[in-house]
C-alpha cells in the first residue's frame, strides 16, 4: 500500500478518504498538536475558567501568502487572537480551518501550519478544531483560512462604546500602515531603499497588562481594514461622540509614510494587524501609555487625541502638521482588497 504523500493538493485530499487522513495525520495534527485536538472530535471539549466568553470568528484570504513580517497562517492566528483581545478577553483556544486549491505545494502548506502552531504556542492559545476542503483549480487562490476563538473576559472589564465621555484620550499602540504598505509593494513587486515589514503580531499579552492594571480603559478596537480612519469613524458613529486627533503626534515610520504618499494612499486608511485603538479616561491615559511603552509592541505607542463633545454630527477631525484641520472620513471602499 502506498502511503506516500503526493507533493501537491489533490482533489482526493478534500474527498475523506484516505489521502484526507494522510494530510490530517502526517502534516496537519503533527504541527498543531495537543490532546484535545488529538481526539479528532466533532467538537472539542474546553475546561474554561469563567462563564463570562467571548466568541469570534473571521476569514483570511490575504494576498501573497508569505509576506514580510509574516504569512497568512500567523496572520489568522494573530488576528482572531487579536479581535479577543480588543473585547477585553484573554485568549483561550482557536479553530483552524483550510480551503486549498488543488495543486498547492504541500511544502508550502507546511510552511504556514508551522507558523499558524508557533503564533498560537507563543500566545498560549490551543489550536482545537479545524478542517480541511480542497477546491477545484482556479476555484480559489492556494489557501484561504477561516478561523473561531474563543476568549475568557478579564474580572471587571466591561468595554462599551457607550462608556465613552468627553475629554477621554485616543491611545494608539504604534505606528500605523506597516502591514498594508507591505502588502501592496509585495504585491506590485516594488522595492523601497528602507525595508517595510507588517506588524502582524497577538497583542493579547499587552491589552491584558493594560486591563489587569488600569480602571480607565473604556474601548478598544484593532485598526485593520480601513486603518486608524475607519476606526475612528466606527467609534463616533456608536458612540455619538466626536474625536479630534493631531497629525504631529501619530505614529508612522518614515518608509511607510514615503511610500503611502508616493503610490497615492493616506496612511491614515492603511490597514495595520498588530496595533489597537483605546479610549481611555484623562486620568488613566499616562499609565495605560506608560504599559504601552514597556512592552515591545507597544514601544511606540502615543496619545493621538480626544474625545470631544459632538456640536453636529459626530465627526473624526485631524489636526494637521501645519495648525489646520480636516475631516477625516470613512474610508469609501477597501482601497487595499485582500490584505488579512
Amino acid at each position: 500500500m502506498n502511503t506516500e504523500q503526493p507533493p501537491k493538493i489533490l482533489l482526493a485530499h478534500g474527498g475523506g478518504g484516505r489521502l484526507t487522513d494522510q494530510l490530517i495525520r502526517q502534516h496537519i495534527l503533527p504541527k498543531i498538536k495537543n490532546d484535545t485536538i488529538a481526539e479528532l472530535a466533532d467538537a472539542a471539549k474546553l475546561n474554561l475558567s469563567s462563564p463570562q466568553v467571548c466568541f469570534s470568528t473571521d476569514s483570511y484570504v490575504v494576498k501573497p501568502l508569505f509576506f514580510n513580517g509574516g504569512d497568512i497562517g500567523k496572520l489568522a492566528v494573530c488576528g482572531t487572537i487579536n479581535d479577543l483581545a480588543v473585547s477585553g478577553a484573554k485568549p483561550v483556544a482557536l479553530s483552524l480551518s483550510l480551503i486549498i486549491e488543488e495543486g498547492l505545494e504541500i511544502s508550502l502548506l507546511d510552511k504556514i501550519l508551522s507558523s499558524a502552531a508557533a503564533a498560537a504556542r507563543e500566545n498560549n492559545v490551543l489550536i482545537v478544531a479545524g478542517d480541511t476542503k480542497v477546491v477545484e483549480l482556479g476555484a480559489a487562490d492556494k489557501l484561504f483560512i477561516n478561523t473561531a476563538g474563543i476568549g475568557v473576559r478579564l474580572t471587571g472589564v466591561d468595554l462599551g462604546l457607550d462608556k465613552l465621555a468627553v475629554g477621554d484620550k485616543v491611545l494608539l499602540s504604534g505606528t500605523i500602515g506597516d502591514h498594508g504598505m507591505t502588502i501592496i509593494s509585495q504585491r506590485q513587486d516594488i522595492k523601497f531603499q528602507t525595508e517595510i515589514q507588517s506588524d502582524c503580531a497577538a497583542l493579547a499579552e499587552l491589552t491584558c497588562s493594560i486591563l489587569e492594571n488600569t480602571n480607565g480603559v473604556k474601548f478598544m478596537r484593532d485598526p485593520t481594514r480601513g486603518g486608524l480612519a475607519a476606526t475612528l469613524n466606527e467609534i463616533v458613529a456608536g458612540s455619538n461622540k466626536a474625536i479630534e486627533i493631531s497629525e504631529v503626534d501619530i505614529p508612522v515610520n518614515l518608509p511607510v509614510l514615503a511610500a503611502a504618499e508616493m503610490l497615492g494612499f493616506d496612511v491614515l486608511n492603511i490597514a495595520n494587524e498588530g496595533k489597537f485603538v483605546a479610549i481611555v479616561s484623562p486620568d488613566s491615559a499616562e499609565q495605560a501609555l506608560g504599559i504601552c511603552k514597556e512592552h515591545p509592541l507597544g514601544r511606540d505607542a502615543a496619545i493621538i487625541g480626544r474625545v470631544i463633545e459632538a456640536t453636529q454630527a459626530p465627526l473624526v477631525e485631524l489636526i494637521t502638521k501645519i495648525g489646520g484641520r480636516r475631516i477625516v472620513q470613512m474610508p469609501y471602499g477597501r482601497e487595499l482588497p485582500r490584505i488579512c
